[in-house]
């Protein structure tokens, strides 16, 4: 294992704002990538990283630099197929928003249980299409699919 680090992570700004509890889940996701995380492009030199994330024509786009911000690799990645899986979260997370006003404990738990399933086949997922492009440990994979989705959802 190298020392690939994201040092920092930027959303594209284009495609508009969200709603605040996605704009703090954004929030959210991006400290706690940058406060642990392992991203190792291929072939780019180790040390710290910077990440711009934005969508382009329905594909993801990977802009990788140094932290001089010198372009280091672009990745782009087709969203078909994490079109299933991201839908399926965004159900159950509007669902866990529901219950949280009207469920149960238990139910609530259940809920949440299965939005973190989804979660980890999301993360999954990323890792595998990026498989000899990027290596992510599973929690860096956890919190970038978290921001795909806000990115998604702000599309």
């Amino acid at each position: 294992m190298g020392t690939g680090r994201l040092v920092a992570v930027e959303l594209d700004a284009s495609v508009g704002r969200a709603s605040p509890d996605v704009e703090h889940e954004r929030r959210v996701a991006i400290v706690d990538l940058l406060e642990e995380n392992r991203f190792e492009p291929a072939g780019a030199p180790e040390g710290p990283l910077r990440l711009r994330l934005s969508l382009a024509d329905r594909r993801l786009v990977f802009d990788i630099r140094s932290d001089g911000d010198q372009v280091l690799v672009t990745h782009i990645l087709s969203l078909t197929p994490f079109r299933r899986v991201i839908r399926d979260y965004f159900l159950i997370c509007d669902s866990y928003q529901e219950a949280i006003r009207t469920a149960t404990p238990s139910q609530i738990e259940a809920i949440d249980m299965g939005r973190r399933g989804i979660h980890n086949d999301g993360s999954d997922l990323l890792r595998e299409r990026l498989e000899g492009k990027i290596a992510l440990d599973k929690d860096t994979a956890r919190r970038l699919f978290t921001l795909i989705c806000v990115l998604h959802r702000r599309s």
